[in-house]
């Protein structure tokens, strides 16, 4: 099977894109574009570092609820970015749990803070964790864990069907990443502004009634991912039984908007039919 709806991507103002689908039995069931070629991923590094925080959880390293970050935050906190953190500054702005302030300085720490449980630098220690054993050899995740990590579509296909059936954790871990932290809990949803509730899990942002969204109309609202202000995003939706890929060389702004939930329609409606 090939997906025809992937060959909207040529249609993007992109100079260059790639797209995949697969199933959570790693069956790819489309690709297209520059698969191969390696994009930075900007915030689509946030579940990628997620995964490997949830090792170390698994591994005994750290617990979800021990302190980290700002007084009163916890691992958990960062991932679901209630600590408290500022966007790009480690200066804090709210109690944790009170507000969903999405923070890239949040992952950073949370970085820190398994590198000092560990003994191992994040990106080292992530790749120990999930890239090597997911065989994703173009993937790394140098540099800040919230937005730097560069990798490919052929590798991320590979950590979307791991997410759908886990291998390298336990499915009740992930069935958690998935699943709202910090019920009720409002915030702006960058590029999309405020959202009452704006629902996350563990790493991973969850779509519910969030409107406007960059996941399609026909998304179910268990729909979970990340998207990146690098042109990227990852969306896996548990109801479709597949994920989706794409990652091009323009940043993320009107022309994302508009060519994004139009593309995810396409993709589930074409395997729907």
């Amino acid at each position: 099977m090939s997906l025809k709806s992937l060959a909207l991507i040529d249609n993007w103002p992109v100079s260059a894109a790639a797209a995949g689908v697969v199933r959570a039995d790693g069956a790819v069931l489309g690709r297209h574009g520059a698969v191969g070629e390696r994009f930075a991923l900007a915030s689509v590094t946030k579940p990628l570092a997620a995964y490997a925080v949830l090792v170390a959880y698994e591994e005994g390293a750290i617990e979800l609820d021990e302190p980290a970050g700002p007084p009163g935050s916890t691992v958990r906190h960062l991932l679901a970015h209630t600590s408290g953190l500022a966007y790009d500054e480690h200066r804090v702005t709210a109690a944790p749990g009170t507000r969903r302030l999405y923070s890239n300085a949040g992952f950073e720490q949370l970085g820190d803070h398994v590198a000092k449980a560990t003994d191992i630098p994040f990106g080292e220690y992530a790749r120990q964790a999930v890239l090597e054993p997911l065989g994703m050899t173009a993937t790394s995740l140098e540099g800040s864990p919230a937005k730097d990590g560069v990798s490919t579509v052929d590798d991320l296909v590979r950590f979307a069907a791991e997410v759908q059936a886990p291998r390298l954790l336990d499915p009740r871990t992930v069935a958690a990443a998935m699943t709202v932290q910090y019920p009720g809990t409002k915030g702006v949803l960058p590029g999309y502004g405020h959202q009452n509730p704006n629902d996350w899990g563990l790493g991973f942002e969850i779509r519910d009634g969030k409107s406007p969204h960059w996941t399609g109309s026909s998304s179910s609202p268990r729909t979970f991912g990340h998207f990146g202000q690098s042109g990227t995003f990852l969306w896996i939706d548990p109801e479709a039984g597949v994920a989706c890929v794409a990652l091009t060389d323009r940043a993320f702004g009107a022309w994302a908007v508009e060519a994004w939930p139009v593309f995810t329609d396409a993709v589930l409606a074409e395997l729907r039919g």
